[in-house]
């Protein structure tokens, strides 16, 4: 069965068409907005690229595979190794007080956890992992302008310092 690639519109309003967008963030095809955050040889952090809030991380592998069972031993030691680094910076540079940590083997997309901070302003749409997703949504609709935007990237920069 042939793969078919498909387009997507990211946060930053451009159009790519990829196979798998991991796979082309991960291996330098497509810049994620604002850069990259912080790269190792296994793994790749970046800002969420179709959800512009400010400190949304993804932890990507580089290698491909969907489930955290296929992690080898050194995989896994560096991934919650990364993972507490992150949390540890988007706590300390950009105030993130609660973070709501998701990953999923039914993706597109190979294995990547999802670091989604909660602010204030998402108390709107409920409190617990139902509210994620209208929250999610209502930035990938309503927050594409230039102040937060803005705010986004100053958050990437903001982490890029500390991971570095």
């Amino acid at each position: 069965m042939a793969i078919m690639a498909r387009f997507i519109t990211l946060a930053d309003g451009r159009t790519v068409e990829v196979v798998c967008l991991s796979c082309a963030l991960t291996g330098g095809l497509i810049k994620p907005t604002g850069g990259v955050i912080y790269e190792t040889d296994r793994f790749h952090v970046h800002q969420d690229v179709a959800y512009p809030i400010r400190g949304l991380v993804i932890l990507a592998s580089k290698r491909h595979f969907y489930g955290m069972d296929e992690l080898t031993d050194e995989e896994s030691a560096e991934f919650v190794s990364l993972i507490k680094k992150i949390r540890r910076e988007q706590r300390e540079r950009l105030g993130i007080e609660s973070v709501y940590y998701f990953y999923n083997e039914d993706t597109t997309h190979h294995f990547h956890l999802w670091m989604v901070p909660r602010y204030d302003w998402m108390t709107a749409f409920g409190k617990s992992v139902e509210s994620v997703r209208p929250v999610l949504l209502h930035a990938r609709h309503n927050m594409n302008d230039e102040v937060n935007m803005a705010s986004v990237i100053e958050g990437i920069q903001l982490l890029r310092e500390g991971l570095n």
